[in-house]
């Protein structure tokens, strides 16, 4: 099977956002064009930008994403330049309409995963949060990736207003051919913040702990390997930092580089692109707050999305809240 996006220890990650347009509007969008910029990268600001990730000479997974990332007019030619300077995987993530006959400008050897993203197992529950039609266009784009021959994974973004038709999607990724299974939890970031959205982040615990590992076991018994992240952690068990054990670089159009994705919305960026270079910014910066433990977990959640958390009387915390970009995977049959 191919390499994607790994969510793991020591993994290494590129999240190159080459533009932050976009056709839809998804309610939980988390792009923030203010304070990650609304252009739209030229192929060879993007190519001199990749070969200093390509550099480290790690196994390095690259993402390519947006807005939609089909919208860019030369994506096929992004594509090729970093085959050719030897990333590990390439990814495309897409809300499905594929613009530019992306399809027939790569070819499966050079893309890894077209990763799609759908909402919802009814056309219904999926174009209330992404927007009318948005449901054929995405399980079309993905039947269409997948005659071609195309490796094809799928992104659920779980939340208040979907979670209900999660058990639906294992047989539903078996009919359509994706060969991957992506869980995410919906973050109060970019557009969503304040937009009203706050009621549907909110999944009980006792929901999250119960049916997504089962809904993940569901879709690897069906040969689909699944990712979720785990969200809450016991008081007991161990709290690790992806910043601290793994390297996952978020790029914006800007030039903003950061390590956390919870940081998006602030100027909290590790790093910037300056004159194609990787420049480290001034303290304080995401990178310090690393390193801090507090009994919570995860001290971006504490800062920035504290409603995620719960106390008891005594005023200790009744769980910690774990790091987004280490997952649970489960796989085999």
């Amino acid at each position: 099977m191919p390499n994607t996006v790994s969510f793991s220890r020591h993994s290494t990650n590129v999240f190159f956002h080459i533009l932050t347009q976009c056709n839809l509007s998804c309610r939980h969008c988390y792009i923030n064009s203010d304070q990650q910029g609304d252009q739209i990268l030229s192929l060879e600001t993007i190519t001199a930008w990749l070969k200093v990730f390509a550099r480290s000479g790690k196994h390095s997974n690259l993402i390519l994403l947006g807005g939609e990332p089909t919208l860019h007019p030369e994506l096929d030619q992004v594509v090729k330049s970093a085959r050719h300077m030897g990333y590990g995987s390439i990814t495309i993530d897409t809300n499905g309409y594929l613009f530019h006959d992306i399809l027939n400008k790569v070819r499966p050897h050079e893309v890894d995963y077209f990763s799609f993203s759908l909402d919802g197992a009814t056309e219904a529950t999926n174009d209330a949060i992404r927007g009318k039609g948005s449901y054929e266009a995405c399980t079309a784009g993905i039947r269409a990736a997948v005659q071609q021959g195309f490796a094809v994974s799928l992104i659920y973004t779980v939340s208040g207003g979907n979670i209900h038709e999660l058990a639906f999607m294992p047989l539903l990724l078996k009919e359509l051919g994706v060969r991957r299974f992506f869980i995410q939890v919906m973050g109060l970031r970019g557009k969503a913040a304040g937009s009203g959205m706050e009621a549907l982040q909110v999944v009980d615990r006792a929901a999250w702990t119960t049916v997504i590992p089962e809904i993940s076991r569901q879709a690897a018994r069906l040969g689909i390997p699944a990712t979720y992240p785990k969200v809450f952690l016991d008081p007991d068990e161990p709290f690790e930092c992806a910043g601290l054990v793994a390297e996952n670089y978020f790029i914006f159009p800007n030039g903003r580089v950061y390590r956390c994705p919870l940081c998006e919305d602030y100027p909290l960026h590790s790093f910037r692109m300056a004159e194609d270079e990787l420049v480290p910014t001034e303290k304080i910066n995401e990178t310090d707050l690393f390193r801090l433990q507090i009994p919570e977990g995860c001290v971006m959640n504490k800062l920035l999305q504290p409603g995620n958390l719960s106390y008891r009387d005594d005023g200790t915390p009744a769980y910690k809240i774990a790091c987004c970009m280490l997952k649970e995977e489960i796989s085999g049959t």
